[in-house]
């Protein structure tokens, strides 16, 4: 279940800058959406829970194949499977992310994974579930990719066409909205 295999790309972590957006790794194409899914607490700790159990995911129509139920860890490794791909798109996490927040900072939580080799893509994506101090809760999306080989640099308006699609998913998964 390509546990041996290493990341598809050398900026393993970036997704942790603030600048990423403006200043993606050299060669890709990164990508930050935040938006509002609800508020208090309750809100913020099921959408907590729902993000590390995949939950964003497969509530966008993608079926995942992770190695247990509980929350999910750094190093894990999950199969995607997207509709309309005739093939497994591997991932493993890359860090999660557990921060309470105070002091006018909000709390935080979430995780980033990376592709491996299989992946149509390159690069690494976050996923963060933030409880600002005013009670709102936020999903953040973060992302840099490219192609991951000729044959998707040639269907490259497609491979966008699919991940924008999959982004507002994302962003509408824990909204309530479908």
């Amino acid at each position: 279940m390509h546990t041996g295999d290493t990341f598809t790309y050398a900026e393993v972590g970036a997704t942790r800058r603030a600048d990423l957006r403006s200043r993606p790794p050299r060669g890709y194409r990164a990508v930050e959406r935040r938006v509002r899914i609800g508020r208090g607490e309750a809100a913020w700790r099921a959408a907590a829970q729902e993000t590390l159990r995949w939950g964003i995911q497969r509530r966008s129509g993608i079926e995942v194949a992770a190695p247990h139920e509980g929350p999910l860890a750094a190093g894990d490794v999950v199969l995607m499977r997207v509709p309309l791909w005739p093939r497994d798109v591997p991932c493993r996490v890359v860090y999660t992310v557990d921060e309470e927040g105070g002091a006018g900072e909000p709390a935080v939580r979430g995780f980033a994974y990376g592709t491996l080799p299989g992946h149509p893509e390159r690069g690494e994506e976050v996923f963060l579930v933030e409880h600002d101090p005013d009670g709102s809760v936020w999903l953040r999306i973060r992302a840099f990719s490219r192609p991951a080989g000729w044959i998707f640099r040639a269907a490259y308006p497609a491979v966008l066409l699919m991940q924008r699609l999959y982004t507002q998913r994302y962003l509408r998964s824990l909204s309530g909205r479908r």
